[in-house]
């Protein structure tokens, strides 16, 4: 059984499929990727896997999401201890609103839409550049 999770958020389901399956081939036995389609359910889904013992090894989560965006949800993993490796998926957002979150949240890297897979697992996995 997978104790290594990755959550995964983004308010684009077919996103969140691709993802997933990505991910998973990637990363291979070992991991487990969780998905959310809101930074709300996300918290949820964070507390349960807390709750249960999961080891939580990323957070990667779009920034323009309606509710909550990426960058409040980040803050708020980032201020709970959830994770150590906090990822960055976007598509819209402007660098001085990326430099303002990183200089709150230490964000391992930050990948624009479409993301090349193997530099998000590199990130996931430690290995990764702070901006692709």
């Amino acid at each position: 059984m997978a104790d290594r999770q990755v959550v995964c958020v983004d308010d684009e389901a077919i996103i969140l499929l691709a993802l997933r399956h990505q991910l998973c081939v990637s990363l291979g036995e070992g991991f487990r990727c969780e998905t959310a389609t809101s930074a709300e359910s996300a918290l949820e889904l964070i507390a349960e896997l807390k709750a249960a013992g999961k080891d939580i090894v990323a957070v990667v989560s779009d920034w323009l999401m309606p509710g909550m965006k990426g960058d409040e949800f980040l803050r708020r993993v980032h201020a709970g201890r959830f994770s150590d490796r906090l990822i960055l998926l976007t598509g819209y957002a402007e660098r001085g609103q990326i430099l303002a979150l990183q200089a709150e949240v230490p964000l391992v890297a930050t990948l624009e839409k479409p993301c090349d897979i193997k530099a998000l697992v590199a990130a996931i996995l430690g290995r990764g550049d702070r901006w692709t």
